[in-house]
């Protein structure tokens, strides 16, 4: 009780009111009530919900010390004290006197606090992991899954326990459990769940993607993509498949091709499960084409072009960046680039969303534009181009500026459309002067 009297002297003894909005007739109804000040945070004077006792021996409401700690802190915001540790101990003390206040107030502007639980601390997840090992060692199943389902309760609790859980190596126990029991068709529930954890435990690091590029663990992973029943499942495996695929281990696209996640990746687009799902596979597709252009004919087979020119149309900006990086590595490809130009909306969409979507999507519009003007039928693509307005496009690019490489391929494309231009005078007007343009050095 020494802190709170002395923390009334701090702030003068003054009273945090709460007050409803309420008309005038209302207003005589309920009293303003008056929160003690020993029961308000230092830092927000509010009522505290979880008080925490800190180094210095002032409690704080937990939320509030967190959040000033996390902002790089290291004293203490009442004394100014540099804080010989981040530990926070609960002040039960207090937490029950205001839960008595509380009830005692019974006003309906006053919600009764219930007891918080009290965050994971590393060495809690350390034992966590320890047990799960233990149990993937000796393959028993069911202690694996009730620990499992133990983080899945954790996580649940508090932000804090998921970061906890996050940077105390729990994602590479789960992987390690995964590739043990992927084989095993009867714990499917339990693989799912793993799963789901790992979603949110990114990045996983190096040596967890590996063990989940093992055989037996991408097979099972594939599996769940190309599942029918469950689209959440669907969506997790992309997600990791994604991640997967980005170690461009040989032996992980080789996978890729054997257990078919080419069609099952363009399913999922297809079937519209989720805009994350959507994202997910796209990314996928562009890691796969990029590794191995070969394997770009069977996409094309299989209608990548088609679909990935209708989420350029209909996808949100983060989906259609993701489409048009499928593009333009489709288009290292000869097979890919005349499947492109045989598109007819194509062409239109990349002038449109150049400087409309995102930088990247600025370099693959870019990229592809260049590339098509290029090869086959170049000057046609190239008169296209100009029709739709790419000249002035290029210009603000090189003013704009997207790194040096989309710099030249900009000035490459002014230098084509330029000597285009000249051919098509009677179509279209080469004395356009660009006077409102900047030069861009």
């Amino acid at each position: 009780m020494a802190f709170t009297w002395g923390m009334r002297r701090l702030r003068g003894a003054s009273k945090k009111k709460v007050a409803p909005v309420m008309s005038w007739s209302e207003s005589t109804s309920e009293p303003e009530i008056a929160i003690p000040p020993e029961f308000q945070c230092p830092i927000s004077i509010d009522l505290m919900k979880d008080p925490v006792i800190i180094s210095t021996g002032i409690t704080y409401d937990r939320t509030s010390i967190e959040k000033w700690i996390d902002s790089g802190n290291n004293t203490c915001p009442v004394t100014n004290t540099v804080l010989t540790t981040f530990d926070q101990i609960p002040n039960h003390t207090i937490r029950k006197m205001i839960q008595g206040w509380c009830v005692e107030i019974g006003s309906s502007l006053i919600e009764r606090i219930p007891t918080p639980r009290v965050p994971l601390l590393p060495c809690e997840v350390y034992e966590i992991c320890r047990k799960l090992s233990s149990a993937t060692r000796r393959g028993d199943y069911e202690k694996c899954e009730e620990i499992i389902w133990r983080i899945t309760k954790l996580e649940k609790e508090s932000e804090k326990n998921r970061k906890c859980i996050i940077e105390n190596g729990v994602a590479l126990a789960l992987c390690d459990c995964f590739e043990k029991f992927s084989g095993d068709e009867k714990v499917t529930a339990i693989l799912g769940k793993i799963l789901s954890l790992l979603t949110w435990m990114v990045p996983i690091g190096w040596e967890g993607l590996i063990t989940l590029a093992a055989a037996s663990s991408f097979r099972c992973i594939a599996g769940f993509l190309k599942s029918k029943d469950d689209d959440t499942a669907r969506e997790n495996a992309a997600f990791l498949l994604k991640e997967i695929l980005s170690l461009e281990e040989p032996q992980v696209h080789a996978f890729a091709e054997e257990n078919g996640v080419a069609a099952a990746f363009l399913e999922l687009i297809g079937d519209s499960v989720s805009s994350s799902a959507t994202r997910s596979s796209l990314t996928a597709i562009s890691q796969m084409v990029l590794h191995k252009p070969e394997i770009a004919s069977a996409f094309l087979e299989i209608g990548l072009v088609n679909q990935t020119v209708e989420m350029i149309i209909d996808g949100e900006n983060s989906v259609c960046e993701k489409a048009l990086a499928v593009l333009d590595a489709v288009c290292d490809t000869s097979e890919g680039i005349e499947e492109v130009r045989r598109n007819a909306l194509v062409m239109p969409l990349l002038v449109k969303k150049i400087l409309k979507v995102s930088e990247q999507a600025t370099r693959s519009s870019v990229s592809v534009i260049l590339k098509l003007c290029r090869t086959g039928e170049a000057s046609s693509a190239v008169e296209e181009a100009v029709r739709l307005g790419a000249f002035q496009k290029m210009f603000l690019v090189l003013q704009v500026g997207y790194g040096e490489d989309t710099k030249e391929k900009a000035t490459e494309l002014l230098k084509m459309m330029n000597t285009q231009m000249k051919l098509m005078s009677d179509d279209v007007d080469s004395s356009v002067e660009f006077k409102h343009l900047k030069k861009p050095f």
